[in-house]
């Protein structure tokens, strides 16, 4: 190598990470410009490889050619990397100094370096990739097996995401050639830390075994899930999955015996449990008839740890979502259940409905129940705190896949599904607690009462579907909910937020002025009642065919409000207002929603530094837009203005994937709506670029070089349609310079055609 051009790119590199930005933009301009220079990436491996220069620098380094393996390692890329080089580097990415790499950060990302490299090679053009992986995890330096542990986890992680034939197979034969070795490393590691722990052996010696012990792990969780047809076919995966929940046992044991010892070897033991629990729950998703002998095992560790107090003592809050999740999971395993009415011929979902009717029995479920909601339901003292100080944080829902991640959600999925496999069982149970209740009430000034209360409510309204044949819920709302609403004591306050969720839409006029009440700020502040106010208001608009006055007439409230606080709550409100009652809430609305709506243009221009705010504004806006197709003179401003800022981005270049997908959807829209905004964006966006003569002609062709580019980026088939919408609706304009790229749309446009229509038995195109 030329050691002058390895100075240049050291030197280069180093400028780079100066924290003055006169030297950094020059530098990393001129990174950028090497990236498709034939060499660059040789030398940036040798720097990297070189332990005597500054971390930051070798930091820097292995990003950048992470960066270029991602965007120039394939065949067909634009610049790509040559087959030459390519080669070098892979040589070079397995020495002995990624192998020592003394700092933890770097070695995480040349790791992830190596993984992408052998998604792209593996195994056909480096097949000695493996066998060096494994040959170094035999090497007796801790360092040295610990890196090349490592790597061979994100390895194993980016094969295991390939899903075409050929490639599962591959990965399937890679699994049965290591399997029984990294098996029995992780068995080894994992006795080692467990009777250090046990002996209170020195935390450098616990902390060492336990992360090559969670390495194993994870690297077995992807090779017992992903690469095996059959799990229970090997021996191994058998053996392995046979003493999942005795060493989640034994590791909660010791995870007690690491109080003290520092946060990292508990945080350490406490991901070591949760990725026993993931191997759970991965082949109960992917290999459910595997998991059969399972069943009896896993249903008895879940209720153990979560619905026994001597259990409860030993765990922490991820641990009880995951051992949920497996027990909803079972619950809703399809493979489980008997199909009705016909006979059933395997023997393996005989097995598994047997179990689940012998360990979840009527005594167990009912118990199962009353747990739930005696002591998850319940709100903690964080979540009055909380409430207290943060309303709008606390009132905000928990929304999509939730409940694998939040414990609240959770455990209200969990209680869902058990009630409506065994509502026989559970209605007169839940009915004889909300019994109770009316027999004792809970007096204002008795919090844990009122707390029980609380959480048999939320119990009832999670199952109200199943219980209208159990209870009156007209009674109950006009003789009791409607009682509490009136007791205005702050602890009060917890029932009279869950009143309001409870209320049935039948109960239309009486609904109609709780809603009224909650949103008036003339009122004692009920900042606490916003929200659910607001969505028993969206309740009635989504049953709603037409707007009637009265619910019109709420509006009114809905001005003030945006006043305080609740902002971005409101602004949603605000687009569903819309979307359910029609333009006319614009125009006329209730005689509050005329300010309302021409409040919005001012919103967005006050919100210059709230993005998150500015997005619901704008929100609001397009909704109205949609159903009033007369816009309004305040309107194209707050238009034109998004415009001309995604514009300037798509222009800069530097915004991930995912962002530009979103700006690309967004522009689209623009120019759907009107063409002429668009338009004039690219013209408002053009003045002052010396690079591009403030020409609109050169900056519209770079906007659409991207677009036309990177189109392919954009993965949702609803954002996709809408941009192949943006560039066809272009092409009506007529507009020269887009009549230039006409075969780069024309092309795209194709792509789009083909992925999102299907052609039906008659030879009929649909959607």
């Amino acid at each position: 190598m030329d050691p002058n051009i390895y100075a240049l790119v050291l030197d280069t590199l180093n400028r780079a990470t100066s924290q003055d930005t006169e030297v950094l933009k020059p530098a990393e301009k001129k990174l950028q410009e090497w990236e498709t220079e034939p060499g660059f990436y040789s030398v940036l491996l040798n720097v990297l490889t070189n332990h005597s220069i500054d971390v930051n620098v070798r930091w820097l380094a292995v990003m950048c050619l992470k960066n270029g393996v991602e965007r120039y390692w394939r065949r067909n890329a634009p610049h790509a990397i040559t087959d030459d080089e390519k080669h070098k580097l892979r040589q070079g990415i397995l020495t002995s100094p990624v192998l020592n790499e003394p700092v933890t950060q770097i070695a995480t990302q040349q790791a992830v370096l190596i993984s992408k490299i052998a998604r792209f090679d593996c195994p056909n053009n480096w097949p000695n990739l493996v066998p060096d992986l494994i040959c170094a995890l035999k090497a007796p330096q801790p360092l040295v097996q610990h890196r090349s542990l490592l790597i061979f986890h994100h390895v194993v992680k980016a094969l295991a995401s390939k899903r075409l034939v050929g490639d599962r197979r591959t990965f399937s034969e890679l699994t049965n050639s290591v399997y029984p070795f990294i098996l029995q490393l992780w068995h080894e590691n994992t006795q080692v830390f467990l009777r250090n722990i046990q002996e209170g052996a020195a935390t450098d010696l616990i902390t060492e075994h336990l992360e090559k012990a969670l390495l194993c792990l994870r690297i077995l969780r992807k090779l017992t899930v992903f690469g095996f047809k059959n799990a229970h076919d090997s021996e191994d995966a058998v053996a392995f999955l046979n003493v999942v929940f005795d060493r989640a046992k034994t590791s909660l044991e010791c995870r007690k015996l690491l109080k003290g010892r520092g946060i990292y070897p508990l945080e350490l033991c406490e991901k070591f449990i949760i990725h026993l629990t993931k191997v759970a729950l991965g082949v109960l998703c992917f290999h459910p008839f595997s998991y059969v002998p399972l069943i009896r095992p896993s249903l008895e560790f879940a209720l153990f740890y979560c619905f026994t107090e001597q259990g409860m003592s030993l765990i922490y809050e991820r641990f009880t979502i995951q051992c949920l999740n497996i027990l909803k999971t079972i619950l809703q395993c399809v493979e489980y259940k008997l199909p009705k009415g016909e006979a059933v011929n395997d023997p393996l979902v005989l097995q598994a409905h047997q179990v689940k009717q012998e360990v979840l029995d009527e005594r167990t479920v009912c118990h199962m129940c009353r747990h739930l909601v005696a002591h998850y339901f319940p709100l903690s003292g964080d979540d009055l705190a909380l409430w207290d100080a943060e309303p709008e944080s606390f009132a905000t829902d928990e929304a999509g896949e939730s409940w694998k991640y939040s414990l609240r959600p959770c455990t209200e999925s969990v209680f869902m599904e058990l009630f409506r496999l065994h509502r026989t069982t559970l209605a007169p149970e839940l009915v004889r607690m909300l019994g109770a209740l009316q027999q004792s009430p809970a007096a204002p000034d008795d919090l844990p009462a009122i707390l029980n209360k609380d959480a048999v409510y939320n119990a009832v309204g999670l199952a109200a579907f199943e219980l209208y044949d159990d209870v009156d819920f007209d009674e109950w709302f006009t003789n009791v909910l409607s009682q509490e609403l009136k007791i205005k004591d702050n602890n009060y306050r917890i029932i009279r937020r869950r009143a309001l969720g409870e209320c049935a839409p039948s109960m239309r006029p009486w609904i109609l002025s709780v809603v009224n009440e909650s949103t008036k700020l003339s009122e004692p502040a009920h900042v606490y009642l916003l929200e659910d106010a607001l969505e028993l208001w969206l309740a009635i608009l989504e049953t709603s065919h037409s707007a009637d006055p009265a619910m019109l007439q709420l509006a009114d409230n809905l001005y003030p409000i945006l006043e305080c606080d609740t902002k971005m709550h409101v602004l949603h409100v605000v687009s569903y207002v819309t979307e359910r009652c029609g333009a006319r809430v614009a125009r006329d609305g209730g005689g509050g929603a005329g300010p309302l709506f021409a409040y919005l243009p001012q919103l967005w221009h006050h919100a210059a530094h709230h993005h998150m705010l500015r997005a619901a504004a704008l929100a609001a806006i397009v909704h109205l837009v949609k159903k009033d197709k007369i816009i309004n003179e305040s309107i194209p401003s707050v238009i034109g203005a998004v415009t001309f800022v995604i514009t300037k981005r798509i222009l800069e270049g530097d915004d991930l994937p995912m962002v530009l997908s979103v700006q690309l959807c967004l522009l689209s829209r623009v120019i759907l709506l009107s063409s002429d905004l668009f338009y004039k964006a690219v013209q408002e966006a053009a003045n002052g670029l010396t690079e591009y003569d403030s020409d609109p002609a050169k900056v519209l062709n770079k906007v659409l070089h991207v677009w036309t580019e990177k189109m392919n980026l954009v993965t949702q088939v609803e954002r996709w349609k809408v941009v192949g919408l943006g560039l066809a609706a272009l092409l009506t304009t007529q507009n020269a310079t887009v009549l230039q790229r006409f075969p780069a749309i024309l092309l795209n446009l194709t792509e789009v055609l083909n992925d999102v229509m299907k052609t039906e038995d008659n030879g009929t195109y649909v959607e």
